[in-house]
């Protein structure tokens, strides 16, 4: 069954601190606090990127009220979120949550895989894009695309290297007799079946976005 998206007149102030981050206004879809929000209300960031819009055109007197009230007090706004997180059952299927089916979705992609707590799926699918981007011959420590990748993700190199060699595997187009000693054969197969036959220039559109919840 689809989970049942229920927003809150409450979930106003939590998603107005938000945009109030330096620099105040719109922020990039995959925005790291964004999704933090999201994973917190278990409400996708495309959603709650559309109420933010509705924030910077002040769409509706509901939200025209809020930003009288608190657009220009940041202290007032922080402790009313600070109540609002206090209350019972927040972000814990309880009170905020009630009748609601919290089948995860995008979730899932944030969120560590079984097999290497290191790895999240969003980062098997930024390396997957380099991994498209890159040759087998310069899929090594010394090429700076895998540096720069490292940085970004906060990963060592080695553990890209791994990831990049098992995507080989994945890859049809090249031929093999061994399995890879790797416990990541699972999760990699995984994202290549959702992502790896598919047009790498909608990958790589997707990949730039989700750069923006790594960037500090």
């Amino acid at each position: 069954m689809a989970k049942k998206q229920l927003w809150q007149d409450d979930y106003w102030l939590l998603l107005l601190q938000v945009y109030l981050k330096k620099p105040v206004g719109m922020k990039s879809l995959y925005n790291r606090e964004l999704v933090d929000l999201s994973l917190e209300l278990h409400i996708a960031p495309q959603v709650l990127h559309e109420k933010m819009e509705q924030i910077a055109t002040l769409e509706t007197p509901r939200v025209e009220r809020i930003w009288k009230e608190y657009g220009q007090n940041p202290a007032k706004l922080s402790r009313a979120v600070k109540l609002l997180r206090q209350m019972a059952g927040f972000n814990s299927g309880g009170d905020f949550f009630e009748g609601v089916n919290l089948q995860e979705t995008f979730e899932r992609d944030f969120r560590p895989i079984a097999d290497d707590k290191r790895l999240t799926p969003v980062m098997l699918i930024l390396i997957l894009d380099e991994y498209f981007r890159l040759t087998p011959a310069t899929m090594v420590a010394e090429t700076p695309e895998v540096q720069q990748l490292s940085r970004l993700l906060q990963l060592p190199i080695g553990l890209i290297l791994e990831v990049l060699r098992v995507y080989q595997y994945c890859d049809p187009y090249f031929e093999h007799r061994e399995v890879p000693a790797t416990c990541l054969l699972r999760a990699c197969r995984e994202v290549w079946r959702r992502y790896g036959n598919n047009d790498v220039q909608q990958l790589a559109a997707y990949a730039e976005q989700l750069k923006e919840y790594f960037k500090r």
